[in-house]
């Protein structure tokens, strides 16, 4: 199930989303369509449309059940305590809500999570992939990936590493160098284009589940590559241990993935490496998922 709702946007445009969307109201349109059609609606309304603005939400088999995308929008996607929501930066607005968000707080929040994932009957899965993407910077739009990383676990096995330098089309700062280990040089002897690394990731997730530490990080870029190179958006299903350890972890100053592994007492070698970092959110993840959270 899809529902965009468009404004400003071309009449052309409307008249060929009929082709696949029933339009119930002007600018709105609902639809059961595939993934693969659902894709290129969006990259038809994104190259169409100049000044208009466009919203997709969209079911998909995430721990919310649904996504979305937003085009020409001042409202941004952001993670909140393990809930997807849209935020709109302004200043009154934040003055006027306060600590509060879309009418709940952090702690409301938490418990309708706790709440909803016991009516839904959540499970683990024991077959996933745990995923890490190193990049140029924090924003998708400005930013690229310069590394991407990945465990294939079988019933809670390491059966496979995969590990790729991705060549950026712009050199990374000092700061990145410093922060990764990984230079310009080694990016430019060593990295792959941006599409053949895709290509390479996208075919070790296969649909399994993924897991990774500050999911929303991840796929902002990894979808963003997925639009640069014309590929399906990557929508498998996520497990943030992030979330789950703000969740399950009481006894810590902060959730980076550093502090995690310190308090777990889970073996580090390198920090802000890809395949690394895959390492210690997997040695994480079988941590949380088997704690009772009355013992941290």
């Amino acid at each position: 199930m899809i529902v965009i709702t468009m404004t400003d946007c071309p009449i052309g445009l409307r008249g060929d989303l009929t082709k696949w969307l029933l339009e119930v109201s002007p600018g709105v349109f609902v639809g059961q369509v595939s993934a693969r059609v659902r894709d290129h609606i969006w990259k038809r309304i994104k190259e169409t449309t100049k000044k208009g603005r466009a919203t997709m939400v969209f079911s998909t088999n995430n721990e919310q059940r649904l996504d979305f995308r937003s085009h020409n929008s001042t409202w941004e996607p952001i993670g909140f305590d393990g809930i997807k929501l849209m935020l709109r930066p302004s200043p009154s607005r934040i003055k006027q809500l306060g600590e509060l968000r879309m009418g709940f707080s952090k702690a409301s929040k938490r418990q309708i999570a706790k709440r909803s994932a016991k009516q839904r009957g959540i499970t683990f899965p024991d077959t996933y992939v745990v995923i890490d993407v190193e990049t140029s910077g924090l924003n998708p739009e400005e930013h690229e990936i310069i590394e991407l990383g990945a465990i294939l676990v079988e019933a809670h096995c390491i059966k496979e590493r995969f590990s790729l330098l991705v060549r950026p089309q712009a050199a990374i700062t000092s700061q990145i160098e410093v922060i990764t280990g990984i230079t310009n040089a080694i990016l430019e002897k060593e990295g792959v284009e941006i599409s053949l690394a895709m290509q390479r990731f996208i075919a070790l997730l296969r649909d399994l589940p993924v897991v990774s530490h500050n999911v929303d990080f991840d796929y902002s870029f990894l979808r963003k590559a997925c639009a640069v190179c014309d590929m399906p958006l990557l929508s498998n299903r996520s497990i943030d241990t992030l979330t789950l350890s703000r969740r399950k972890v009481k006894k810590v100053d902060n959730y980076k993935l550093s502090t995690l592994a310190a308090h777990f007492a889970i073996a580090t070698t390198q920090i802000h490496r890809s395949l690394a970092d895959c390492e210690i959110t997997y040695y994480l993840y079988e941590k949380l998922i088997n704690l009772d959270i009355s013992s941290q």
